[in-house]
């Protein structure tokens, strides 16, 4: 299925919510990077999710940290990606890590707390846990 395909599956409402889980989450992201300039991908992807959230009765699910936070980590691992990561297989091999929710990447930047409140779920909050390397 190319990246078109996808994005079209999705906001035609043809993926089933039971079979939309976090992986195919990061690859619509990556899809949206594919085919369109990157704050027109995001505000795509963000509209795309909320419709979907909304279409199965629970909007409350749409974070908007969480979603803004992801977006630009799978657009940075494209560019950092040995050939620009222009295909899925490739991205997603490379980096296994942007595939795991539970105890996932963000839990490195954000602390519990703050990916829990109500002012991330409305609004991009910056990362506010220290990393250290």
């Amino acid at each position: 299925m190319t990246e078109r395909e996808i994005i079209q599956r999705f906001e035609t409402g043809t993926v089933a919510a039971d079979c939309f889980h976090h992986s195919d989450h990061v690859h619509l992201a990556f899809a949206y990077l594919s085919l369109y300039p990157p704050l027109e991908a995001l505000e795509r992807f963000t509209v795309a999710l909320q419709r979907f959230a909304a279409s199965q009765g629970k909007p409350q699910l749409y974070h908007e940290t969480i979603t803004h936070a992801y977006f630009f980590l799978i657009r940075e691992r494209m560019a950092r990606t040995t050939t620009n990561a222009q295909n899925w297989p490739e991205l997603a091999g490379q980096n296994p890590d942007l595939l795991v929710w539970k105890n996932g990447i963000l839990d490195r930047y954000y602390r519990a707390d703050t990916l829990q409140s109500d002012l991330a779920r409305s609004v991009f909050l910056f990362p506010d846990k220290w990393i250290d390397k």
